[in-house]
């Protein structure tokens, strides 16, 4: 395979792993995709498990979680946009159930009816969720669902708009695209075959692959929880690894990393304390550092601030103290009123150094991870300078 052609289908699988649902409408990428389809289904099948299907209106690779308890990397409606709340997601379940029974176009406040009565449930009711659509707020909800659902394409907004029904003064009307519909759905079992009852027994019913009866299959499994987890987290820590996992990662270190780098360009940084997939094109991730703003820059402090202190827990009101003792230093940079937000800035700048699995957070206390120490910044050494 020539260099271009291999550059060509670098793309097509960072694609997949940035965006794993392309429609035919979006037609530069789903062309490029569908040019390397035979090569990425089996490099994903291969390393991952993962499925990857291709006809003529979609492209969806059935990419599972490495952990379905992760929750550091919530949906929003657009990049950088607010995330979800536990809300939000249900009425995003809930819109989805919806639109599984309904025409193929249907209006925004048809759709908010649906959800309405399909929020009285018994289980969801006797779980304390509320859903009356009486509020600017539950309106604004709802809409950040029907967001996502236009992004994926899901919908397609034919008239109207949804800042109009926000404001209870308008609606707007939706085709549905009952092909991309059908493939969200990425699990082992159909949840409706499931007796579990708590939600982590019906997660893990869903992702159950049985037991594997021969040692080459467990060889796979563990090549494919190790490669999903090299591709989905910033940085693998080896201390987190079962014996099995560690000693298969011991022996097929080398190999997994180098499949990895050549199918996708990520490079890896082996540490003693795990190995991280490095993106010098800073594109596959959902969470930036250094990012622009103020809550970007509080982030990239309270890293630094953290990594020289050289403790390996320290409590979330001493963040909260340096970030208003670092307030006055950043004035002309910092949005308006940034020391009496201090708290705030601190909770969103954790939430993200936790989703570079950078901290952990206990309660009130932070936990710094091996990682964090690159943040460290000494005194620099000038080049060819005399030396007393």
């Amino acid at each position: 395979m020539s260099v271009s052609a291999v550059d060509d289908r670098q793309r097509a699988a960072r694609m997949l792993l940035r965006t794993p649902l392309i429609r035919s409408t979006d037609e530069e990428r789903y062309r490029l995709v569908r040019r390397h389809a035979g090569d990425l289904a089996e490099w994903f099948d291969i390393n991952t498990g993962w499925a990857l299907h291709v006809d003529s209106e979609v492209v969806r690779l059935d990419r599972e979680p490495a952990s379905v308890t992760d929750a550091t990397h919530p949906f929003a409606a657009r990049r950088g946009g607010v995330p979800f709340s536990r809300r939000r997601y249900v009425l995003l379940m809930l819109s989805l159930s919806v639109l599984e029974r309904s025409d193929s176009q249907i209006a925004l406040g048809r759709l908010a009816e649906q959800v309405l009565v399909a929020a009285t449930v018994p289980e969801l009711v006797a779980a304390g969720f509320v859903f009356e659509l009486g509020s600017r707020e539950e309106r604004s909800d709802l809409v950040a669902a029907v967001q996502l659902l236009l992004e994926w394409g899901v919908l397609a907004r034919v008239a109207g708009d949804e800042a109009d029904f926000v404001q209870n003064t308008g609606d707007a009307l939706y085709d549905v695209s009952r092909r991309v519909l059908s493939q969200l759905l990425v699990t082992r079992r159909g949840p409706s075959t499931i007796g579990a009852t708590t939600l982590g027994a019906r997660t893990t019913a869903m992702r159950d692959r049985g037991t594997a009866p021969t040692a080459d299959l467990r060889n796979l499994r563990l090549r494919h929880s190790l490669t999903r987890r090299l591709l989905d987290d910033p940085v693998l820590y080896l201390d987190e690894l079962d014996d099995d996992e560690t000693a298969y990662l011991r022996g097929q270190r080398a190999a997994i990393c180098r499949r990895i780098t050549e199918f996708t360009g990520l490079v890896a940084e082996i540490r003693l304390e795990g190995i991280a997939m490095v993106d010098f094109d800073d594109d596959l991730s959902d969470v930036r550092m250094p990012e622009k703003g103020t809550e970007g820059h509080v982030t990239l402090l309270l890293a630094e601030f953290l990594a020289r202190r050289g403790e390996p827990e320290v409590p979330v009101d001493v963040l909260v103290g340096q970030v208003r003792a670092l307030a006055p230093d950043y004035a002309k940079f910092w949005r308006k009123g940034a020391a009496d937000d201090a708290a705030d800035l601190v909770e969103t700048a954790l939430g993200r150094l936790r989703a570079l699995r950078l901290v952990a957070r206990d309660g009130n206390s932070i936990r710094v991870l091996p990682a964090l120490a690159r943040y460290a910044l000494t005194a620099p050494t000038i080049m060819g300078a005399r030396q007393s």
